[in-house]
C-alpha cells in the first residue's frame, strides 16, 4: 500500500500539482469567456489535485508536443495526451479516457476517394507537429508525403494556403475547419482512433503510474468524463470503454 504522502511526493514534488495543458486540442481544451483554460483536461486535472489535497498550477502549451515534452522533462507532473509507442519511453500513461476519430479533408474535386489514395507519390498530408496522428502517420504512410503545420489548430489554414493534397486531424476540429473553408470534404471513416490518456513521467514511479490509472477508471465509471463532454459541449468524442 502506497501512502498518500508516499504518493503527493511522486505527484507534486515541488508541494504543488503542475498539470500540462494541450489548447492545440480543442476537444481536451480552450478557454473560457475570461481567456482562462477550460475543458475536460482541466476539469480532470483539478479533480486529481483535489484528490491529492494540493494546490494545482496550469502549465498551458498551444500543441501536443510542446506538452509531451514538459511532461518527459518533468517540468510537469501530469499531462493529457494521445497514448503512443514513441511517447511511452518517457511517460507512463494510463489507458485512455476518451476516443477520437483521425479523420483526412480533401478538396472537393480532388480525385482522392478513399484511405488508400492517400498513400501515394505525390500526395502531400498536412499534420500538426508532434501530434498524435504525426506520429502515426509518419509511420504508417510509406509514399506520400508529410507537411508539418505549427499545431493542429493550425492545420487546415496551412493546408489550404500551400494547395496541399490532404489535411489530417481530428474530426471535429476538421468539421469546423470545413465551416471555413467551403469547398472540402471529409473521406469517409478514419486513419485511426485517437487514444487521449493522461500521463506521469516513468520516472515517479509504478505505485505512481497505477494510482494515476486508477483515477481515470473512477472518473470514467462516475460519469464525470461524459459530463465534462457535456458541459464543455464537446461532440465527435466517446468515453473510452473501461477497462477490464
Amino acid at each position: 500500500m502506497t501512502s498518500s504522502t508516499d504518493l503527493v511526493a511522486a505527484f507534486a514534488p515541488t508541494g504543488t500539482l503542475r498539470a500540462s495543458i494541450n489548447l492545440g486540442n480543442p476537444i481536451l481544451a480552450g478557454t473560457d469567456a475570461s481567456g482562462a483554460p477550460a475543458g475536460v483536461s482541466v476539469d480532470l486535472a483539478r479533480a486529481f489535485a483535489a484528490e491529492l489535497d494540493v494546490p494545482i498550477e496550469l502549465v498551458v502549451f498551444d500543441a501536443a508536443g510542446k506538452s509531451v515534452e514538459a511532461v518527459s522533462a518533468e517540468r510537469a507532473d501530469i499531462g493529457f495526451f494521445a497514448v503512443d509507442p514513441q511517447r511511452g519511453a518517457t511517460i507512463a500513461f494510463t489507458a485512455p479516457y476518451v476516443l477520437i476519430e483521425g479523420c483526412y479533408l480533401v478538396p472537393e474535386a480532388s480525385p482522392i476517394r478513399d484511405h488508400a489514395a492517400v498513400d501515394r507519390p505525390g500526395v502531400r498530408v498536412t499534420v500538426g507537429k508532434g501530434s498524435a496522428y504525426d506520429l502515426h502517420l509518419t509511420r504508417a504512410l510509406q509514399h506520400a508525403g508529410i507537411v508539418r503545420a505549427p499545431t493542429s489548430p493550425t492545420v487546415v489554414d496551412t493546408f489550404v494556403a500551400q494547395g496541399l493534397e490532404v489535411a489530417a486531424g481530428v474530426r471535429p476540429q476538421l468539421e469546423a475547419d470545413r465551416a471555413r473553408f467551403p469547398g472540402h470534404r471529409l473521406l469517409d471513416g478514419h486513419f485511426m482512433v485517437i487514444r487521449q490518456a493522461m500521463g506521469t513521467p516513468r520516472s515517479r514511479g509504478d505505485a505512481a503510474a497505477r494510482h494515476l490509472a486508477a483515477f481515470v477508471e473512477r472518473m470514467k465509471a462516475s460519469g464525470f468524463v461524459a459530463d465534462a463532454l457535456r458541459r464543455h459541449r464537446i461532440d465527435g468524442a466517446a468515453v473510452a470503454p473501461l477497462e477490464s
